[in-house]
C-alpha cells in the first residue's frame, strides 16, 4: 500500500496549525518546514507527531521532498484542513497495492483537489482544482506549492482555506 508524507511550511502558525493537523489523518508521516518561527508552531507540530526541519533560505521547494519517508507527498498549508470526503478519498487511495497507485492509473502523475476558500462569512468554491497529492520525484512548483498540472487526476472531497485561526 502506498504510504502518503504530509508536507506543510510554517512560520509563525500556532493558532492554526493544530486544526490542519487534526485532519491529516490518512497520512502517515508529518513532515513541517519551519521557516524560523518564533511562536508556538514548533511544539504544536511536534505534539502532533509531525517531523520538524528547519528551512534553509536557499533550498528549492522541491528539495524538501528528499525528506519525506514515502514517495507520495500531500502538500498543504497550516491555514488549510481537509474534509471527511477527502480524508476517506485518501485513505481508499492508499488502501490500493502499491502496484496500482504507481502503475498505468498514476504513474508519476499528480492528484489534485477542490479548493472552498473562506471569504468573510461565506465560502468560495475556487474554479480549477489544485494540485497536491504529488510523487516526491516531482519538480514543477509554484511557490512553496506544486505547480497546476492539468492532467492531474481528481480526487473526491474538498480542501478548506480558511481566512482566520
Amino acid at each position: 500500500m502506498p504510504q502518503i508524507t504530509a508536507l506543510l511550511h510554517t512560520a509563525n502558525d500556532a493558532l492554526r496549525l493544530g486544526r490542519a493537523l487534526e485532519s491529516l489523518l490518512p497520512c502517515s508521516e508529518i513532515l513541517i518546514v519551519d521557516h524560523h518561527s518564533t511562536d508556538a508552531t514548533t511544539r504544536i507540530g511536534r505534539e502532533y507527531g509531525a517531523r520538524i526541519v528547519t528551512a534553509n533560505g536557499d533550498a528549492m521547494a522541491n528539495e524538501y521532498l528528499d525528506l519525506a519517508r514515502h514517495d507520495w507527498v500531500l502538500c498543504i498549508q497550516p491555514e488549510e484542513s481537509i474534509t471527511e470526503a477527502l480524508q476517506a478519498s485518501l485513505f481508499e487511495w492508499a488502501a490500493l497495492p502499491d502496484y496500482a497507485a504507481a502503475g498505468s492509473i498514476a504513474a508519476d502523475r499528480a492528484f489534485s483537489v477542490c479548493v472552498r476558500e473562506q471569504v468573510r462569512k461565506n465560502w468560495l468554491q475556487l474554479p480549477v482544482p489544485e494540485t497536491r497529492l504529488i510523487p516526491r520525484s516531482w519538480t514543477r512548483w509554484r511557490g512553496r506549492l506544486p505547480a497546476s498540472e492539468p492532467s492531474a487526476i481528481a480526487l473526491e472531497g474538498e480542501l478548506l482555506r480558511l481566512a482566520l485561526p
